[in-house]
């Protein structure tokens, strides 16, 4: 095989997989990269969902008229991830490499707003520039399927790998917590129930020379300390500590108690709240596990496109603010509760009058009491009117309309709804919550919040020049 076609054939394999893999991390994530397989070869351009289209001035500026990329010739591999070392291109995570294999290559995928870190995605995106650099090493095709099955399965070891990575930042470079084990137990205790309940509740891993430092309530004989592994007799434990202050104390491998008040160190924490959960490195969210995995959603409602229709209105801009945090908090009150609801947020000057339930005084969203008052009121049948001037004019209003394209019967009457009363009311935009999660933002009978599918990769030639890319 020419070293041409082992090229594109390797970088198609490996940058399919990294995509896949993150696809399922995170939302659908496009990737791309940029490469240079000798010191002295031009730039070569990898981008077949065009992540980077939008992006050109940025690339030329370092790319083509400067040669600071290029770095100094290395055998070692030298990993490239500060903002010097990087293109810094909004919407994108990016890390690179120097090697003797690959001089060089930078990676680059979606960032999405509702991630908790990016840090486990570059731990991924390492993955990819460390098999890159091994193929073009030993030049095995028939390791090249293999290089990209591997990129589609690996968020246990990134998030793995960033918590070493920040333990070891903050100071915890010899340690005797294991983390896989940790990791496997978070998953099999989240798929466990107990009595037809899911778990909930808090467990701590604590480095065991700072155990004297944590509050224990009670700890339990050397003998009799529940190992991780055992997951059914974890998630019994849980029970112990569910809706309180009080957590699970682990040292990585056992159960060793259960204590209160803060902890000591660079500790880990699991929180379980029913099918869902959070992992955190202290007070710093590293992603969140559901459904057998770990993902880098926060799992909180992605507002963007409703905070950009607000940005467009007249309105004061603390009034926009204030707003926006009341919209925020109720949706996601809503989704942990799990029903559905609509909220028709009105920002015209002349308040719309909609048929429901009104109020002899509509009630003040800024007031806490009246705010949950209004977050009960969305389990109601029909949407709240919510106006410019944040307070709560009616409930169990009904949204009519005629017909408009778009409308889809698998999405249910409050979607389609929706669509047809924005169509006719301009200043109208209405959030959409279904009771199985996904968050709808409609407005002009559109949907501001329609995922984009990317079409399927295809295998494809050598890649192009960078210069010719962005000429093109």
């Amino acid at each position: 095989m020419s070293p041409a076609a082992f090229e594109h054939i390797c970088i198609f394999h490996i940058l399919d997989g990294l995509r896949d893999g993150l696809s399922h991390f995170s939302h659908p994530s496009r990737a791309a990269v940029i490469y240079a397989r000798t010191p002295d070869s031009h730039p070569r351009i990898c981008d077949p969902q065009d992540l980077l289209r939008g992006h050109e001035p940025m690339l030329q500026d370092f790319y083509l008229y400067s040669s600071h990329w290029r770095g100094e010739g290395t055998h070692q591999m030298e990993i490239l991830e500060s903002d010097e070392d990087c293109p810094v291109l909004a919407g994108t995570i990016a890390l690179g490499a120097r090697s003797g294999p690959m001089h060089y290559q930078m990676w680059f995928t979606d960032e999405h707003p509702d991630m908790c870190s990016v840090g486990p995605t570059k731990r991924w995106l390492e993955y990819a520039v460390g098999l890159i650099a091994q193929n073009f090493s030993t030049r095995d095709v028939q390791n090249l399927d293999t290089a990209g099955f591997v990129l589609q399965h690996c968020a246990t070891h990134a998030v793995r790998d960033y918590i070493v990575d920040e333990r070891s930042r903050l100071g915890w470079l010899d340690t005797r917590v294991r983390i896989y084990p940790f990791l496997d137990a978070i998953l099999g205790v989240s798929g466990t129930q107990e009595e037809g309940e899911w778990p909930r509740g808090r467990m701590v891993v604590v480095e065991p020379a700072q155990l004297d430092q944590v509050r224990f309530i009670c700890r339990f004989p050397a003998m009799e300390q529940p190992a991780l592994a055992d997951t059914k007799h974890v998630r019994k434990l849980l029970q112990a500590v569910e809706d309180s202050g009080r957590v699970l104390i682990s040292d990585g491998q056992r159960v060793l108690g259960i204590a209160i008040g803060s902890m000591p160190g660079a500790y880990l924490a699991a929180q379980f709240s029913g099918t869902r959960g959070f992992l955190w490195i202290r007070d710093q969210l590293i992603c969140t596990f559901y459904d057998g995995d770990f993902h880098s959603s926060n799992l909180r409602a992605n507002l963007v496109q409703l905070e950009e229709q607000l940005l467009e209105t007249d309105m004061d801009m603390a009034d926009q603010h204030t707003l926006m945090q009341i919209l925020a908090l109720m949706v996601n009150r809503v989704r942990d509760r799990k029903h559905g609801c609509t909220l028709v947020i009105d920002t015209g000057e002349e308040r719309l009058s909609m048929s429901g339930q009104h109020f002899e005084t509509p009630l003040d969203l800024q007031e806490s009491s009246q705010l949950k008052l209004a977050c009960s009121l969305a389990k109601l049948d029909g949407a709240l009117h919510v106006g410019r001037d944040l307070k709560l004019h009616g409930f169990g209003c009904l949204m009519d309309g005629r017909s408009v394209p778009g409308e889809n019967r698998a999405r249910g009457a409050r979607f389609n709804s929706a669509l047809r009363f924005t169509a006719e009311h301009e200043e109208i935009v209405v959030v959409v919550v279904s009771a199985d999660r996904p968050v709808s933002i409609i407005k002009n009978g559109v949907e501001m919040t329609a995922l984009c599918n990317f079409e399927q990769i295809c295998s494809f030639v050598r890649p192009p020049l960078l210069a010719e890319w962005i000429m093109s």
